[in-house]
C-alpha cells in the first residue's frame, strides 16, 4: 500500500508572511505540548513507512511563528504540573510570550479523585498530581498569578466540558468554573473559557455569577444564537482552525455577529489545525491560515483582519 493511502503527518508548509504592519498574537496555544505531539506524529509516520517528521524545540517554534508575522503568543498552562512551564516560557521570552494559567475543567474533577467518565467513553486516568485537592491546586494558580504579574495575563482555560466529564461530576466542574470566575475578577484579569458540549451551562453560570469584564471564549464553538448572547454581553470570541472547517457556519456567523472589535485568533496548538491541513500538528506559525478563513468571513483583506485581532488582543490582555 503506498504512503498516499495514509494521512500526511508532515508539517504543513509555512503560510505567506503577514505584512509588517499586521503582525499578530496567537492568544491561546500550548507550545510545550507541540513537542511531544510532533514526536508521536514522527513515530507514527515511520511506522507507516513515511519519512520522519522533524521535532522542533520552543525556540524554533517561536522563530517559525515570528517569520510569518506571529510575533507573540499567550501560552496556556492548565494542569498543575504545567502552570510553571507556561510562566517560565514567558520569563525566558519576555518580548514574545505571556502566560494564561488555570486548572482545566477536565482536570478540576480529577483533583481529589472525583472524576466521572463522560460521553467520550475514555476511562479515568489519575496522575500523582491529582492527589492534590482542587482547592489547593487553585490556590497555586492564585499564588503564581500574584508572584508573576508581568508574565500571567489571563486566567484560563477554565469552563465546562461535558464531553469528557459525566453528569455525576457536572456540578463539581461548575463549582470549579465559578471559583475561576471569582479569581479572575479578584485579580482583574481576563478569563479564557473552554466550552465543550456545555454552551448552556457555561452561559447560565456566567450570567448568574457575573462574567469578568474581559471574558474570552477560546476556540469558540457556538452557534449564531450563542453569538448573539456573546455580542449582547460584550464577550470576546477567539477563533482557532475550526473556523475554516466545512459545516461550521454557526462559528463563522458568530464572528460576524460580534464584529471585528470582539474577535481574536489562536491555534490551540498542537490541536485544531486549520484547513487544508487538518489532522497535522498545529503550531503558532499556522495562524495566517486561520486569519485567511476569518478574512473570508468578513470579506476583508487578511491584513485588515489581522490588525483588528491584534488591537483586540492588546485591549483584552494588555500585551
Amino acid at each position: 500500500m503506498s504512503k498516499h493511502h495514509h494521512r500526511d503527518r508532515s508539517w504543513a508548509p509555512a503560510p505567506s508572511p503577514l505584512p509588517d504592519d499586521a503582525h499578530v498574537i496567537d492568544n491561546h496555544t500550548h507550545v510545550a505540548s507541540v513537542i511531544p505531539f510532533a514526536r508521536a506524529m514522527s513515530h507514527e509516520a515511520v511506522e507507516k513507512g513515511q519519512p520522519e517528521v522533524p521535532v522542533y524545540d520552543v525556540e524554533q517554534l517561536l522563530a517559525q511563528a515570528a517569520a510569518v508575522g506571529v510575533t507573540g503568543i499567550i501560552d496556556c498552562g492548565c494542569e498543575l504540573p504545567n502552570l510553571m512551564t507556561a510562566i517560565q516560557m514567558a520569563v525566558d521570552h519576555p518580548d514574545s510570550v505571556h502566560a494564561a494559567i488555570a486548572i482545566h475543567p477536565n482536570e478540576a474533577v480529577l483533583h481529589g479523585h472525583c472524576g466521572v467518565p463522560g460521553p467520550d467513553g475514555l476511562s479515568l486516568k489519575y496522575k500523582p498530581h491529582h492527589d492534590v485537592s482542587f482547592d489547593d491546586a487553585l490556590a497555586e494558580v492564585h499564588r503564581l498569578a500574584l508572584a508573576y504579574p508581568h508574565q500571567v495575563v489571563a486566567i484560563g482555560e477554565t469552563g465546562m466540558d461535558l464531553f469528557r466529564t459525566g453528569e455525576g461530576a457536572k456540578e463539581l466542574q461548575r463549582d470549579a468554573f465559578r471559583e475561576h470566575i471569582a479569581l479572575a475578577k479578584e485579580l482583574n484579569l481576563p478569563m479564557q473559557i473552554h466550552d465543550r458540549d456545555s454552551h448552556r451551562e457555561v452561559i447560565e453560570t456566567l450570567l448568574a455569577d457575573g462574567s469578568p469584564e474581559r471574558t474570552v471564549f477560546h476556540s469558540y464553538s457556538g452557534d449564531a444564537e450563542m453569538g448573539e448572547i456573546a455580542r449582547d454581553n460584550g464577550w470576546y470570541l477567539s477563533f482557532s482552525g475550526t473556523v475554516s472547517y466545512k459545516g461550521n457556519d454557526g462559528i463563522r456567523e458568530s464572528a460576524r455577529l460580534v464584529g471585528l472589535d470582539h474577535i481574536m485568533v489562536e491555534t490551540d496548538a498542537p490541536y485544531l489545525t486549520p484547513m487544508p491541513y487538518r489532522g497535522r500538528t498545529n503550531a503558532p506559525y499556522m495562524i495566517p491560515y486561520t486569519l485567511t478563513a476569518l478574512a473570508d468571513v468578513f470579506d476583508l483583506p487578511v491584513a485588515e483582519v489581522a490588525r483588528a485581532t491584534r488591537r483586540t488582543t492588546r485591549t483584552v490582555y494588555g500585551v
